[in-house]
């Protein structure tokens, strides 16, 4: 479907004798039009056209300051007014893809002499608007029907992954014959935590809102391997989601496509906790498996790699499950497991940095030159709040189980 998409940005650049840019809803670059060569091209783009293009994705403030003009409500084109501040120096004119009423993406037009006549007060008078308007109805069906057809394969991978034994059974057939010989071969699984699927606080609804992690990462399609995508509720502890994307490879020895979606993922909108609640979201990828049938298994690797890696920033943004350590062993455990009773008075937020002393000293194997270099105090300084930690927990820090359980249970807090 990609160059579907070129071709009918092409005409729309065509019909209105400018180039064009298509953004996905979630303004994730799908496809552009090819500028002049004989133009000056500090004259034609703008840091926020370049570095859509460049980097495939606009930055979330740049996605800010158009939405506030009203373009997820849009009905018709817009003109957008340039404003150097924000990196826009050229004026911009949207046309909403929309489809069903529900909107899927943006074209883009700079609003330059080619354009300076275009009459948008009354929509589509100009003939050369209302073709231009005619192939973004095309573009938004065409979307549309990507979404329906990645929707479809996301629940059967989250049945896959999460569901029933009888419903994996049945949701692994299906999804190898939708994927045809990719589903026999090397895949990996990614999963990005926490995740926000789409029609939260998005102000959209509809056929295209209940794709969850399809929409956000259409743009991904055909350029990572992605094979299909699912958000998954409740997939942490605290009941946030999470989004599953599985991944074709070209061998089993060969991650590299993974972590490239992986990547993008991580740049899109969705990343993260809910608006208003900010959590750094990071993402995980379990061990590659040939085949269907050991996805679950790598699902939850993946998920737990993502879990780690939001403990430990030294492991993140993206983890492997083959490099987490002891988190394989800890993020297996249940909440309320984790949670041992003689650790919890050092757990309280007036023993931060006590806690935190006492995991660099086990994190260094007890000795205390490393100990206090790494954290960058004196060693009497150090010898005192191990002693204030063994009085706070009851354990002994010179014996072995002690400090196990004691490392155990600081770690698995973050998890």
């Amino acid at each position: 479907m990609r160059g579907d998409y070129q071709q009918l940005v092409d005409e729309i650049s065509a019909a209105l004798g400018a180039p064009a840019t298509l953004e996905d809803r979630d303004f994730g670059l799908i496809a552009f039009g090819a500028h002049d060569g004989d133009d000056d091209v500090e004259l034609t783009m703008d840091p926020v056209r370049t570095r859509s293009i460049l980097q495939r994705r606009s930055t979330a403030a740049v996605r800010a300051w158009f939405e506030a003009f009203g373009i997820a409500r849009a009905q018709a084109p817009l003109r957008i007014p340039p404003d150097p501040a924000a990196g826009v120096f050229k004026g911009r004119i949207c046309l909403p893809v929309r489809h069903r009423g529900v909107v899927l993406g943006y074209v883009w037009l700079l609003d330059d002499e080619h354009l300076a006549g275009l009459d948008l007060s009354v929509p589509f008078a100009d003939p050369r608007l209302a073709q231009a308007m005619e192939t973004a109805a095309r573009i938004g069906a065409l979307l549309a029907a990507e979404a329906r057809a990645g929707a479809e394969l996301g629940e059967l991978l989250r049945e896959l992954l999460t569901g029933r034994p009888a419903g994996r059974d049945a949701a692994r057939a299906a999804l190898r014959e939708a994927l045809g010989p990719a589903g026999d071969g090397p895949l990996a699984v990614v999963a990005v935590a926490p995740w926000r699927a789409a029609g939260d606080a998005d102000g959209e609804t509809g056929e295209a809102g209940d794709t969850e992690g399809t929409a956000a990462g259409s743009a991904l399609a055909g350029q990572s391997g992605v094979a299909a995508l699912c958000a998954v509720p409740d997939a942490l502890p605290d009941g946030s989601a999470a989004l599953a994307a599985l991944i074709r490879l070209r061998a089993t020895t060969s991650p590299a496509p993974a972590h490239t979606a992986a990547d993008r993922l991580l740049r899109s909108p969705r990343a993260g906790g809910a608006p208003g609640r900010p959590v750094r979201a990071t993402a995980g990828l379990g061990t590659p498996r040939r085949g269907l049938a050991e996805l679950p298994a790598a699902w939850r690797e993946a998920l737990a790699a993502a879990r780690a890696a939001g403990a430990e920033a030294r492991l993140g943004p993206v983890a492997e499950w083959s490099g987490i350590g002891p988190y394989r062993v800890l993020s297996a455990l249940p909440a309320e497991a984790a949670a041992d009773p003689s650790i919890r008075p050092l757990l309280a937020p007036a023993h931060t940095e006590l806690a935190r002393t006492a995991e660099v000293f086990l994190d260094c194997a007890g000795q205390a030159g490393r100990t206090a270099a790494a954290l960058g105090i004196h060693r009497q300084t150090l010898y005192y709040r191990l002693s204030r930690v063994e009085q706070l927990t009851g354990l002994d820090l010179d014996d072995g189980e002690g400090r196990l359980l004691l490392h155990m249970a600081l770690k698995a807090d973050r998890l």
